[in-house]
């Protein structure tokens, strides 16, 4: 038997749809008449971002609101599309439904899958073959809006899985060297911002080899840095 709690909220959901179309309407908001799927890739990079600070932070209250701007986001891209006759919003959740039971072969059919890894490797093979893509064309499709420290960490854990080999001793050396390259180009010059970039793909690599999110560990750096610049500053 159905909830009552959990049908009024499969309603609610589907009145958050209707409540995105009507803003769309002739008689909607003209703000939100004026977006477009280009317009909006500002707000959904902020509202994800904003999402990643309420997690950092520990603040589930918080992380409660900025998930639904978040998930406003997909409605509102889901609404421009079934306006433009691509798609709706009931087919980004069908696919969602399909892509979770076909990646889930462990769950939800017969496959034997024991760690965590090999879940991971699952998805990702199962994300290439759904895309007719070698691992490494799906090196290339990295996205190229994502920050190029979280870019560098898709990048060396792709190829990791595509067979690269490393050890955290090969990347600290690696580190090392590129570090005593940076110090001894010329300032300001190209030679120095290549070896800059060096020195930040060797520390990713070090992280991603010692199963780290170079990503967050830089925010809660920088976290750590304000907090006592501000104190420093008191």
């Amino acid at each position: 038997m159905t909830d009552k709690r959990d049908s009024a909220r499969r309603t609610q959901f589907s009145d958050l749809v209707e409540i995105m179309a009507r803003l769309r309407g002739p008689d909607g908001c003209p703000w939100d008449r004026e977006q477009d799927h280009r317009s909006l890739r500002r707000c959904l990079l902020e509202e994800a971002y904003e999402v990643l600070e309420t997690i950092d932070r520990g603040d589930p209250a918080a992380l409660r609101d900025e998930l639904g701007d978040l998930l406003l986001q997909v409605i509102f891209h889901a609404q421009l599309a079934a306006e433009a006759g691509e798609f709706d919003v009931w087919d980004v959740v069908q696919a969602l439904h399909d892509k979770l039971v076909s990646r889930h072969p462990h769950v939800f059919g017969d496959k034997q899958i024991e760690t965590a890894k090999g879940v991971v490797d699952e998805w990702e093979r199962g994300k290439r073959e759904a895309r007719g893509r070698t691992a490494a064309e799906q090196m290339a499709a990295a996205p190229l809006a994502l920050p190029a420290l979280a870019r560098a960490q898709v990048l060396l854990r792709q190829a990791g899985r595509a067979g690269r080999s490393g050890s955290v001793h090969e990347a600290r050396s690696a580190l090392e060297a590129a570090l005593e390259a940076a110090a001894e180009a010329a300032p300001n010059s190209r030679l120095a911002e290549e070896a800059l970039g060096q020195v930040l793909f060797a520390a990713v690599d070090l992280a991603c080899l010692q199963d780290l999110d170079a990503e967050a560990a830089l925010r809660e750096h920088l976290q750590r840095f304000v907090a006592e610049f501000s104190g420093g500053q008191g």
